[in-house]
């Protein structure tokens, strides 16, 4: 996988019904090692409090502002678009920390 300086990534708990289920949008420079906090509770917050622990969608972006801009986006959309996105290319919710080469 190609390592860039920024990406975006999705996260979801591991268990529940999709309704019951957190996205967590956010812009990181280490997507490696935001997925090891949110999978191991590391940091305190959102995503420990609510379980959020897989990394299920993400995208990459050489620019910053870029990256940012596409998280504000994302932010504004309904559930139902961001669950038809996710399946687009994560058909079953599979944890893609696990494909990330660190």
């Amino acid at each position: 996988m190609k390592q860039t300086q920024n990406g975006e990534d999705l996260f979801r708990p591991h268990h529940g019904k999709w309704a019951e289920w957190n996205f967590v949008f956010g812009v990181t420079n280490d997507l490696g090692r935001r997925a090891y906090e949110h999978r191991y509770g590391v940091v305190e917050g959102f995503t420990k409090k609510y379980g959020v622990r897989l990394l299920v969608y993400y995208e990459v972006f050489d620019d910053v502002h870029a990256a940012i801009h596409r998280e504000t986006q994302l932010k504004k959309y309904k559930r139902e678009w961001k669950l038809n996105l996710i399946q687009q290319h994560n058909l079953e919710w599979r944890d893609l920390a696990e494909t990330l080469n660190n």
